[in-house]
């Protein structure tokens, strides 16, 4: 199981830009390339992405991925997630810097 926080970042990054090499999706990433290389497994084997190589393409390392609408789904719920997390940190923040004023 990969983390929510992974998860969110590759299906973004993914929807920004399908077709990339996973070396380079994984710099982006700040992700080892073999941790890279499972989380894409698990996307795609609980149906959140599809995965496919480019036949006519000289680059034969280079694929396509999909965010599936099952994939979209999920992105948009853990956007939601980490936007309410943001939220809540900054409402402490604000908390603590008010009782410095005071």
């Amino acid at each position: 199981m990969i983390e929510d926080k992974d998860k969110f970042e590759i299906l973004r990054k993914l929807d920004d830009k399908g077709s990339e090499t996973q070396r380079n999706l994984s710099d982006k990433l700040g992700f080892s390339l073999g941790k890279l290389n499972y989380c894409l497994k698990y996307l795609k084997n609980h149906g959140l992405i599809k995965v496919s190589r480019f036949r006519k393409s000289k680059n034969k390392l280079k694929y396509m991925y999909v965010l599936t609408p099952r994939g979209l789904k999920a992105r948009s719920k853990l956007t939601i997630g980490y936007m309410k997390l943001k939220m809540k940190e900054y409402d402490e923040l604000k908390k603590e810097l008010k009782k410095f004023k005071d």
